[in-house]
């Protein structure tokens, strides 16, 4: 009998006085989602996450948003970083590096990932209004720098150029979903090996 693939998938669900919620993905899906932030700029973003990914995902998320969209936003990136490095385990059979120069309209944005265990965020990213519609475009870099620390990654974002502000978060977003779909991919040439002379990335 075949030997069964682990199931590469990840669930947290994440409370405090802020927000509550539930995040769950799979790293080997098809890039199908369903998202409910009560932030409809974020669901479009995230919803692009998931699809250029590849990585499915269910995100329910409640917070107080009466205030602002700041906790939900940074909390969200904070449980899907952390359901992200459940799924990958010990990152045995990783691709572990990617890098992609994304375009859109007369936008081109580059992000490079490193599923490396170490935590951290290089940002070269600015906007040229502080709000898309109602939504901050400070908290781009909020959501980000919540995935990398809590999933482990290095990864980093430079926006080469571009004239519209939504255009420029979303090809953030689409690029780090592009890098990821590659870094989490199995690598049938590691032949079940951690990617790293050190034995470990975790």
């Amino acid at each position: 009998m075949a030997e069964t693939a682990a199931s590469r998938t990840g669930s947290v669900s994440r409370k405090t006085n802020e927000t509550s919620i539930s995040i769950s993905v799979n790293l080997d899906g098809t890039g199908k989602s369903t998202i409910s932030t009560g932030v409809g700029f974020f669901d479009h973003m995230l919803d692009q996450l998931s699809r250029h990914s590849l990585i499915d995902m269910e995100i329910d998320a409640k917070g107080d948003l009466h205030i602002d969209d700041h906790h939900t936003v940074e909390d969200t990136g904070i449980a899907i970083g952390q359901a992200i490095s459940k799924a990958l385990g010990d990152r045995r059979g990783i691709t572990r590096y990617a890098s992609i120069d994304l375009a859109m309209d007369e936008t081109m944005t580059k992000a490079a990932v490193d599923l490396s265990g170490r935590p951290f965020l290089v940002w070269n990213v600015a906007f040229s209004a502080p709000k898309i519609g109602t939504f901050d475009t400070e908290l781009v870099r909020e959501f980000f720098h919540a995935l990398a620390q809590n999933a482990g990654i290095t990864l980093h974002i430079l926006n080469h150029y571009g004239a519209n502000n939504h255009h420029i978060a979303e090809t953030c977003f689409k690029a780090v979903a592009r890098a990821l779909r590659t870094a989490t991919e199995i690598d049938p040439r590691q032949a079940g090996r951690v990617p790293s002379t050190k034995g470990t990335l975790v």
